[in-house]
């Protein structure tokens, strides 16, 4: 699966430990930045993450900062893309499964690694509950988020 992540200056870490440990679970992974030790401003590089996600050059995004909810609040700002923010797997499969979420978001000084990881891992094997039935009340659900105020 193509997947992007991306994160601000407090997730650079983390960033860099999942994207090698996709990398290593046969992913083809694109980092968005930043590098290490650049002081940089989160919606930058949630609206770079949502770019790529919305436009198909990535089937999925992960999105990092120190608490997940800056960044989560920038890519949500594209209304192609559905970005969920969880500290756990059941909630990383939900989001999947409920909500077809494109995107999740994690805080690096909330998530430890490992926790990382296995909501990454619930995120990817998820499938969304409605994608076989467009008559689905999730699918409707769905589709009410992509209308809704337009």
């Amino acid at each position: 699966m193509r997947i992007a992540i991306a994160s601000d200056h407090a997730a650079t870490d983390l960033k860099a430990e999942l994207r090698d440990w996709l990398i290593e679970q046969g992913h083809d992974v694109a980092d968005l930045g930043p590098e290490p030790g650049e002081s940089v401003d989160y919606p930058d590089y949630g609206y770079k993450l949502a770019e790529v996600v919305a436009d198909g050059t990535a089937e999925r995004g992960v999105a990092l900062c120190g608490s997940g909810i800056g960044i989560s609040m920038a890519v949500n700002r594209n209304p192609a893309v559905r970005c969920a923010l969880v500290g756990e797997p059941l909630s990383a499969a939900l989001s999947r499964e409920h909500n077809d979420a494109n995107v999740i978001a994690m805080g690096a000084r909330l998530t430890g690694s490992d926790m990382a990881k296995a909501c990454i891992t619930a995120f990817l094997q998820t499938e969304f509950a409605g994608a076989n039935d467009p008559e689905s009340r999730h699918q409707r659900r769905v589709d009410k988020l992509n209308t809704q105020g337009s």
